[in-house]
Parts: C-alpha cells; structure tokens; sequence
C-alpha cells in the first residue's frame, strides 16, 4: 500500500507515530551506522575481525583455559601443560601474593595493613560520595585519615613499632602515593594563590618554588632525599628515609597542583572576584566561599591527571632502593624456582596500576558531569 493511499485515511493532523525503520534501531541500525557506513568503515570493520581472531584465542587460552593456578616452581608449572610455556603461571602470582601486597611487614601485625585498607574505603567512600548521611563527619575522618593510617602502620601509642624498612609491595605503593595525593592538593592550592598574591615576597617564593620544583625530574628529587638530605641536618641526627621520601613527592606534586589551580583562577571573569567585593567578604571568605569553588570545579580534570601522575610515578622509588610492587616483583624473579616469569608479573603489576587508575579517572568524568563544569556547553 502507498504511503498516500495511507495518509488518505487520516484527517489532517490525526495521523499516528509509526515506528522507525528496522534498519535505523537496535543493533542491526548501530552495526549499520557505526561499522558500514561507507567502504572504508567495512574494511576497517573486516580487519578488525581478523585482527580479534588472530589475537584473542591465543590471548584467552594463555591466559586462562591453558594457565596453571597452583604449583610449588616453574617447572612444575610447565611440566602441568602441554608444552612449556604454552600458558601463564599464575601460580607464580598467587604464591607471591602476601609478599607483594604486605612487603616484609610481620605476620602476626599484619591485621593492621587490613585495617589500614578497610579504613582506606571507607574513607574514599564516604568523602567522594555525595549523599551519605553524616557527610560532615565522613570529611573529617578522610582528612584525619593518612594521620590514622601512619599510627597503625608504624605503630607506637600502644602498637608494636614497626620500622618503616618493612614496609613493601603494594602498601608501600599506596603509602606513598595516598600520602603525595593527600597532602599536595591543600599545598598545591596555597602555593596558586601565593604565586598570584599582591606581595611581593611571598609572590617570588612562591614562584621560584614551583619552577625549580616543575623544572627539576622527580627521579633527582628522590636521589636528593636519599643522598644529599641528610648532609643538611645536625651532625649524628637521623631522618627516616621513607618520610623524606614522602615530602619530596609531596613537594613534586603540590607543584603541578599549583599550576593546575593557577589555570582554574584564571579561568574565572573578574565579575565574580568584583561579586564578592560587593558583598564585602574578606579575601579569605571570598576565596572560600566564592573564588576556589569554582577554580577547582574547572580544574577537576588537571588535577586528577596529576593524582594519577603521581600514583604511576610511585614506582620510581624504587631506584633508591626501596621495594614497591614493582621492585619487589623484579627481585622475586630472581628465585631460581620462578626465573622467566617476566610476563606474568608485569600483567598483574599493570592490571593492578590499570585499574586503580581507571577508577580515578571514571570518578572525575561523573564528578564532572554532576557538578556540570561551565566550560562545557
């Protein structure tokens, strides 16, 4: 039947919505639209196929159908699969993993690393999330936080002190990164309004800061606190390595942070600093109520890149010596009983990192999305 015959039988302005053609929805109109558009899209769209058929069987059954999970050596591992090699041993992992998440830490005081992570949770859990009942409190406990978790972890006031030595693997990863992480954002964000304050003195200190910081690699900060630092102190006085390890990726990220920030307060027109002149609200207040709201609502995305950033460059520590997941793992390849197992470590250390830092970046798109950030339309 033709389509005038049809709209024949309607008065004007009485005629029903009729579905979409079946080619333009569901599945069959997204493979149509997305995979074979034009010429181009269906080879590009055929090569892709042959590319997930070449890689991905082979990937799956060396990752999993042809994978060993339980074995006391590597041997043992190859001699359980048809040939040598033919699959992962993730018995390697799964052996190793205490070693890797605790370090050296002692066992019968490792319930506390299992606090310390817990708390870590609830911690990031209850200051990201936007409703949780009690939201005030939940803010203190995540500042107190890193406070509470170095009371745990090193001990004292009634724990069993444990030196900073033993501290290894995936802990001392999170342990750097969380405390660089918690304590750059607050400087970072008094070191952007130094650098644009009216005094001059505090202007320059602010500046020469973060260009020496900025124009400096992380890796020399790190031989600085390992090496030179303790030649500035009172002769017989001791300064933890891992503390000052601590400050310098502190100090490294803070100074990304203030130029992350900086961008975020020039973003905004001067109408709002004149707004809160107009309200007479101290420079504090303003800046409080007014000015840093919204700088860092625009600097979301820069400073979580810079969180990030810094989580991934943790790992440096381990050129002065100190046993991350990534240390730790390369010096556990050096068992005669695991030799050669190169890629299973490095699989699981990037999966681990992936993740982390996946999470991060997906929380910043839906922060981003729900605070609705005015340089999007």
């Amino acid at each position: 039947m033709s389509d005038t015959s049809t709209n024949s039988r309607y008065a004007p302005g009485t005629h029903p919505d009729l579905p979409p053609p079946r080619r333009t929805t569901g599945v069959l109109g997204w493979v149509q639209m997305n995979l074979l558009s034009s010429p181009l899209n269906v080879a590009l769209t055929l090569l892709s196929i042959w590319l997930l058929w070449a890689i991905l069987p082979p990937s799956i059954h060396w990752l999993f159908t042809g994978a060993v999970w339980t074995a006391v050596d590597r041997k043992e591992c190859w001699a359980l699969m048809d040939t040598p090699r033919d699959g992962a041993c993730w018995a390697f992992i799964r052996g190793s993993f205490e070693l890797f998440v605790y370090g050296w830490y002692p066992e019968p005081e490792r319930w506390r690393v299992n606090l310390t992570f817990i708390l870590f949770i609830a911690a990031i859990v209850g200051g990201l999330r936007e409703n949780i009942p009690g939201k005030r409190c939940w803010l203190i406990f995540a500042a107190a936080y890193p406070f509470i978790a170095a009371w745990l972890l090193l001990g004292g006031f009634g724990l069993e002190p444990v030196g900073t030595n033993k501290l290894g693997g995936i802990l001392l990863t999170l342990v750097v990164a969380v405390t660089g992480i918690s304590f750059s954002l607050p400087l970072g964000i008094a070191l952007a309004l130094g650098r644009r304050s009216n005094l001059p003195a505090l202007r320059a200190v602010c500046v020469i800061f973060i260009e020496f910081i900025r124009g400096v690699p992380l890796i020399t900060l790190l031989f600085v606190a390992s090496t030179m630092l303790t030649y500035f102190l009172p002769p017989g006085s001791t300064f933890d390595l891992l503390m000052r390890v601590l400050i310098m990726v502190t100090l490294f990220a803070s100074a990304y942070i203030a130029e992350v920030v900086r961008g975020g307060l020039q973003g905004l027109s001067s109408g709002q600093y004149e707004a809160a002149d107009a309200l007479g609200l101290s420079y504090w207040k303003a800046h409080r109520l007014v000015i840093l709201p919204q700088a860092l609502k625009i600097s979301i995305p820069g400073i979580v890149n810079t969180f990030i950033g810094s989580y991934k460059d943790s790992t440096l520590v381990l050129i002065i010596g100190m046993m991350d997941i990534l240390g730790l793992g390369r010096a556990r390849l050096n068992d005669p009983d695991w030799l050669g197992l190169a890629p299973e470590l490095y699989i699981f250390i990037a999966l681990f990192f992936f993740i982390s830092c996946f999470a991060m970046s997906r929380y910043s798109l839906n922060l981003e999305k729900k605070l609705q950030t005015g340089h999007k339309s």
